[in-house]
Order: structure tokens, then sequence, then C-alpha cells
């Protein structure tokens, strides 16, 4: 088949229902992947060329039908990524070579697995994955870069050249638990009693909390939200990425995808988390406290979710980047992977040979993990 290729700026220029029919229709599909939470990064302002964050969705078209598409950016710096390539970076300008602008195939800010080779069918995967390779040579930037794919498409992009890395992220599986007693059951003594230690001190300081679903959400919840947000960048010297615009149009735009969970004390709100949520999993994302208090993260951002996916039978609680501390609280270690190309031939060379030991440390990191499993009996 002949596919017309086509870059795209604007998500307005592809349609919502003509982009969430091509994603809804991939096997690893998520929510941060639809026309909702994409444009909302883009039209607030969030992720886009001003923020260094410039569209340029790669798109193949046959007739007027979208047949294949990857998110794509123009990058002029490495903040929001999660994947880190900052001593890239750094060893390009000591040889006094640009690194910046780059490719990336990402969701920004979002370091959630899922789908980027979006296709119909593996001629159209194929096709893209040609494109994209005719494209980065074209453009004649440094370099390339494919974000959190499944392992599968990191594969197809490693045959297209790409060379692989992978990381770790701790993903918590819900085996079926009908409360949240029956889960911490099958955590060893110790974990099981800090968890009841942790959630007793945040009882006793008087803090209850509310499951506020996306479609019961008002502007006061999301304002709020937005002040815990920036405080908790503000506690580590950083600026935020999202502004109270972009929460304001997930909020109106996808509210049956949106947990918000406040913690108040006497009426008053003190923290509160933002999650995302599909049928099968639950994607932690941000948490901030206008107020400190012993264990109210762990209460706020972990366990009042894990009962909501036990309450709603969901299968997954993906709890964000990094985190061993995850691991005391049933979460248990998944590789990620991503997918790298660089046009210079020695730098190429000097990473791929990085990525081959750094392969060596992840799987020998991986093994430590696996052997110190939370739950009862598994040692």
């Amino acid at each position: 088949m002949n596919y017309r290729t086509r870059i795209v700026s604007s998500l307005s220029e592809i349609g919502q229902t003509a982009w969430d029919s091509l994603v809804f229709g991939q096997a690893d599909s998520t929510p941060f992947l639809s026309f909702a939470f994409l444009d909302a990064l883009h039209e607030s302002g969030s992720a886009s060329a001003d923020s260094g964050w410039q569209p340029q969705y790669l798109t193949l078209w046959h007739a007027d039908t979208l047949e294949a598409a990857l998110p794509l950016y123009v990058k002029s710096h490495s903040y929001g990524e999660y994947v880190f390539d900052w001593a890239w970076a750094d060893a390009y300008k000591r040889n006094g070579l640009p690194y910046y602008p780059k490719l990336l195939s990402a969701i920004p800010f979002t370091p959630v697995s899922g789908n980027r080779l979006l296709a119909r069918n593996p001629a159209a995967r194929a096709a893209l994955i040609e494109s994209l390779t005719t494209l980065q040579v074209a453009n004649e930037l440094s370099s390339t870069h494919v974000l959190f794919p499944p392992e599968a498409e990191a594969q197809a992009l490693q045959a297209a050249g790409f060379m692989l890395r992978s990381g770790v992220q701790f993903h918590w599986l819900n085996q079926g638990y009908r409360s949240f007693d029956e889960f911490i059951e099958t955590l060893d003594r110790k974990k099981r009693k800090n968890i009841r230690a942790e959630r007793r001190k945040v009882a006793e300081a008087g803090i209850r909390f509310r499951r506020i679903a996306g479609c019961e959400a008002v502007d006061a919840d999301w304002r709020f939200f937005k002040r815990c947000y920036d405080q908790t960048y503000a506690a580590h010297y950083s600026t935020p990425y999202l502004n109270l615009d972009f929460f304001r149009r997930i909020g109106a735009s996808m509210p049956d995808n949106i947990l918000l969970v406040v913690a108040e004390r006497e009426g008053k709100p003190l923290a509160s988390s933002l999650l995302i949520h599909d049928a099968a999993t639950l994607y932690g994302r941000y948490w901030g406290a206008i107020e400190e208090v012993p264990c109210l993260h762990f209460e706020t951002a972990y366990y009042q979710p894990l009962e909501f996916c036990i309450d709603r039978r969901i299968a997954c609680f993906e709890g964000g980047a990094q985190g061993e501390h995850k691991m005391a609280r049933g979460f248990l270690p998944q590789k990620t992977w991503s997918a790298h190309w660089l046009a210079h031939p020695a730098f190429a060379d000097a990473i791929e040979r990085y990525l081959e030991r750094e392969a060596d440390g992840i799987d020998a990191y991986l093994d430590e993990l696996n052997e110190h499993s939370p739950f009862r009996g598994a040692k």
C-alpha cells in the first residue's frame, strides 16, 4: 500500500475521532495517548514550542484514513523525559558539537510504557519506522529517542538500527484481593506491621480522605491540587511543568479517567494526589501537601489508590517513576525500554558500548530486587 506522509504540528489537523480511532485500536494503548490528554498538554502551553516541546507528529495516510502515527517532538532540552541523557548532551558540548535540537517520541512528562508506533497493521508499522529513519537523517538532527515503548516495539526499532536501553519501575498487581487487609496479609510480617503503623499515624492525626471522580471535581478541587503540585516542585527547588489550564482541560475532557484523592483535617484540605486510570490500570501521577504530616504521602499517593484498585478490580497500579521504597508496599520491579539513534558514528559507537555495560547492571539490579520480594514465602 502507498502511504502519504504528513508532519503534523497540531492534533487539530488530525481530529479527535481519527486520532482516538487509531490509538485505541492498539494493544498497549493508555489514556495518555488519547487526543484529550495530548491536546491538553499542547493547548495549555505545557508541552509546546515555547516550552521546548515542538510537536512534529509523524503520520501516514491512505486516502483520508490515518493508518499510522508517531507522537514526535523536536526538543531543545531534556527536561520532563525520565530517561536521562544529560551526560550524552554534555559529551557533545565538550567536543564542540550540538546535541540539541533532537527528535523525541514520548508522552511529555509521563514515564508510562505504551504504544509509540501507532499503526493499523504490521505493514503500516513497518512503513512508519521506515519514514522515521528517513526523517531523522533528512532533518540533520543529532539523535532520535523513543521512550517507554512496549518491548516488541523496542525490538522493531532495534532491527531498524536503534540502540536499546532498559530501566526499572515498580508496579502493584492485583491478585483478586477483596480488601486492603487481605492484600497486606500476603506481605511479610515486618512490612505488614509498618504499613499498619503508617496508616494509624495518619488516622490518629485526624486526617480523612475524599476520592473524587473527574466528573465530580469542581474548580476549587483543581486549584487546591495545583497548589499541592506546585509545593512538591518548590520543595525540590524546581519549576513545575504543568499549569492549571492543563489540569482543568483534562478534568473537563477525560473525567472518566480521573481520580483525585484529597486529604482533609476538620474539613480543611491538606494534601492531594492525581491519578489517571482506565479499566485495567491505575497510574499514579502527581501529589503534594501544604502541611507536613508523618506518613501522609504514603496514604495519599499509595494506600488510598490501592484501595481504589481493589474496590474497582483494577489489575495494575503503576506508581510512577523509580522508587525502591515502593517494594515495601507490595510493588514489584518491571523492566522498561527506550530506543536511541545517534547520527554521529563515533558517539553512537561509544554510547552503544556504554549501554551494553548499563544493561548488564540493570539485569543484575533486577535480579537483586527479585531476591527481596516483599511477599510471604517468596524468598
